[in-house]
């Protein structure tokens, strides 16, 4: 039993690191547990929203989110993930409310954002934070 949930975890794993790799460029990827470490660290500047489906205002936060990974793309690497599925990550990092925008920079924490900003504080704290200017 042991064996055959290990065998599904491997097969997940490399499901998920095949589709991180043909995620078209400058879209939010959607990022679980099993591949948040790589997903930190595999790109230089990151921004992770961290968000539940019933939470409003993520629900507003997500097309800002949208639009921002299409004006960084190529430059900043934007993923979200789901509080209610991810609840390790979120305890992880001390999330208690939603949305949390988590700031990376070589796979380090360097800052959040917490709550339901509008786009331009966002982008203005994104460029501060990664130095884009």
């Amino acid at each position: 039993m042991d064996d055959e949930l290990a065998l599904l975890k491997e097969k997940r794993r490399k499901e998920l690191e095949e589709k991180m790799k043909h995620a078209k460029s400058g879209g939010v990827e959607h990022v679980s547990e099993l591949q948040f470490q790589q997903f930190i660290t595999t790109h230089p500047y990151v921004v992770v929203d961290f968000w539940a489906e019933w939470c409003g205002p993520c629900q507003r936060i997500a097309p800002i989110m949208d639009e921002l990974a299409i004006e960084f793309a190529g430059k900043v690497t934007f993923g979200k993930c789901n509080t209610d599925e991810n609840r390790r990550l979120a305890m992880q990092f001390n999330i208690d409310a939603i949305p949390a925008m988590m700031l990376f920079s070589k796979g380090q924490l360097v800052d959040r954002i917490i709550g339901a900003y509008p786009k331009d504080a966002i982008r203005e704290k994104i460029v501060r934070r990664f130095n884009l200017d």
